[in-house]
């Protein structure tokens, strides 16, 4: 296969008989760089190059959150590898099923202008479609950021990703080849490269899965376990015996972690619920366990309950089972939110299960935060149920993102739920988990994936904000509640989105999310993947970020507690945005 001087070869060109010339002393002597480029870009198909430039293109289409510049150029050049993988692939197709067409020097340099045109054109229109798409989907979910000065350098990224993953596919390739001709002594060369491209791919993702994968989550398991060590700013040991950690607790201070830390010393007081709620209160109770304050997870869960009962938490009006993310973290939203609905009359169980952030373990270890959910709830609903029915506190569960998934894999489905506790609150819950897939999944005819209706809403409801729990149909007394986001890429995130549609994109888009958003195979899975790494960074009701107030009015419908009003909502929504102002200034 000769290379055409336009820069991409031909598909099939005729073999010419290569001559060698040596230049003279006094010729003026040629850029090493520039002979690489050339060479490089002749090394090109232009089939693959034509699908690297409509999948650039694409990629620069809005997803469901504002995408910084570095990142937009991430997924750009992944996007344009794979475009180009999957033209060259298209290529190979069409000449192994025997058209071969064989184009003049005239008609390949035409060619090559006329592409080299439309890339002059196509990809700045691309780019500033890009920056004005960017700056609509800022404007929908509230981020004041303007960052066109800086759009400009995404191609830059782009293509420096691009080539890098290339270069690894070139390498993979040539390694096929070493394989396959080892094997060719023994096997029909067709047979040969089959196994040298099998067994390559194979090694690949064993080297990837095991060594690079395992490696870095070893990295970052030891660094979040250093981390845990330390302290949140302003994190002091509780002195209330209500509190795990205080000198009445059975839990050891030092062994609760970074995050359990930060839980039980947090929280609102008996003296400011109080002023909340113009009512006597009283100081809520949290407890929790560590990874290290016993041996095993159900040691710490038995620790737990032991907490629970020396703390005279069954004798609270609410008990909240929270099953909590990777590193430990309890959305202080969430519990404070309870508490001050409740006036303090609560009781907040947890446990840690991992150092390792969210998302390294939900890569990692996905078992984990499935048993830490169901081995706290069934020993904390063992005990429960021992008490008299009119002595038992309302049983409540929570949980966010990966604590959602953790938590639901305590119930087999939603009839066990509401059988088993009081109600139940699950925010921005991971598409993957199994509850979540099947109540989904059979929600009522005509009602959309994003706010699907189950059975009319008689015992669980979606929302996308709180307003959206409000349906014709009755509520039973035992309610479910799931809070998600349509601009949240954790609920929508999934596999699925390379090479499937689904149904919240082929439906009407929610008000907050772009209406030129649009599936496209390949693109919209790696779109969402970048989304994923600054989803909380946006307003609260936006993305991940549920916020306090929205989850007050989320447990109000979820409880019915007494003397709690609509107006009350408001104002703990207006002390929310008050303190959150305070701490910005």
């Amino acid at each position: 296969m000769r290379p055409t001087p336009g820069g991409c070869r031909s598909p099939r060109a005729p073999r010419e008989v290569v001559t060698t010339t040596v230049e003279a002393p006094d010729a003026p002597r040629r850029s090493p760089v520039r002979d690489a480029l050339i060479r490089y870009l002749r090394s090109l198909s232009c089939v693959g190059l034509v699908f690297a430039l409509l999948f650039f293109a694409w990629s620069m289409t809005p997803s469901l959150l504002p995408r910084p510049w570095y990142l937009q150029g991430v997924a750009a050049g992944i996007c344009s590898a794979t475009g180009y993988l999957i033209g060259l692939g298209l290529a190979r197709l069409t000449r192994w099923l025997g058209f071969r067409p064989v184009w003049s020097e005239r008609a390949r340099w035409r060619g090559n202008v006329l592409f080299a045109v439309v890339t002059g054109i196509w990809v700045p229109v691309s780019l500033l479609m890009g920056a004005h798409w960017q700056e609509q989907v800022r404007e929908l979910v509230g981020v004041r950021t303007d960052e066109q000065t800086y759009y400009g350098l995404v191609l830059g990224v782009a293509a420096v990703v691009a080539a890098g993953l290339r270069a690894v596919g070139l390498l993979l390739r040539a390694a096929s080849r070493r394989v396959a001709a080892a094997g060719a002594r023994f096997v029909p060369p067709r047979v040969a490269r089959l196994t040298g491209a099998v067994v390559v791919a194979v090694l690949a993702v064993l080297v990837v899965d095991g060594a690079l994968v395992n490696g870095l989550l070893a990295v970052v398991n030891r660094l979040a376990a250093t981390a845990d060590r330390g302290d949140h700013p302003g994190v002091v040991r509780p002195t209330a015996p209500e509190r795990s950690g205080s000198p009445d607790s059975r839990v050891p201070w030092e062994s609760l972690g970074k995050e359990g830390r930060a839980f039980v010393s947090g929280g609102p007081t008996a003296a400011e619920l109080s002023a909340f709620t113009g009512r006597p209160a009283r100081t809520p109770i949290r407890v929790y366990g560590g990874l290290s304050s016993a041996g095993s997870l159900p040691e710490v869960a038995a620790l737990v309950v032991a907490e629970l009962e020396r703390t005279g938490a069954f004798d609270r009006a609410v008990l909240a089972v929270v099953t909590t993310t990777g590193t430990g973290w309890v959305d202080p939203g969430a519990t404070e939110a309870l508490e001050h609905v409740y006036g303090g009359d609560t009781a907040i169980a947890a446990l840690q299960y991992s150092y390792l952030p969210s998302w390294a373990a939900f890569v990692a270890d996905r078992e984990s935060p499935q048993a830490a959910g169901s081995e706290l709830f069934d020993q904390v609903y063992a005990t429960w149920e021992q008490r008299p029915p009119d002595r038992r506190p309302e049983l409540v569960v929570y949980g966010e993102s990966l604590g959602a998934y953790g938590g639901q894999a305590a119930f087999s489905g939603l009839q066990d739920m509401t059988t088993r506790t009081s109600g139940a609150l699950w925010t921005g819950t991971p598409n993957s988990t199994r509850v979540w897939e099947e109540l989904t999944a059979d929600r009522d005819q005509g009602t959309p994936q994003r706010l699907p209706v189950v059975d009319s809403g008689a015992a669980v409801r979606f929302a996308d904000h709180p307003a959206d729990l409000d349906l014709a149909a009755p509520w039973g007394g035992r309610r479910v509640v799931y809070l998600q986001h349509s601009t949240d890429p954790v609920v929508w995130w999934s596999p699925q989105l390379l090479t499937r549609r689904p149904d919240w994109l082929g439906e009407a888009r929610a008000p907050d999310v772009s209406p030129q958003m649009t599936w496209l195979p390949a693109i919209t899975f790696w779109q969402l993947t970048m989304d994923l790494v600054f989803s909380t960074d946006v307003p609260p009701g936006q993305g991940h970020h549920y916020g306090p107030a929205e989850t007050a009015e989320a447990w109000a419908h979820i409880l019915e507690p007494p003397g709690w009003t609509g107006a009350d909502t408001e104002r703990y929504r207006e002390l929310v945005e008050a303190r959150e102002g305070g701490e910005e200034r």
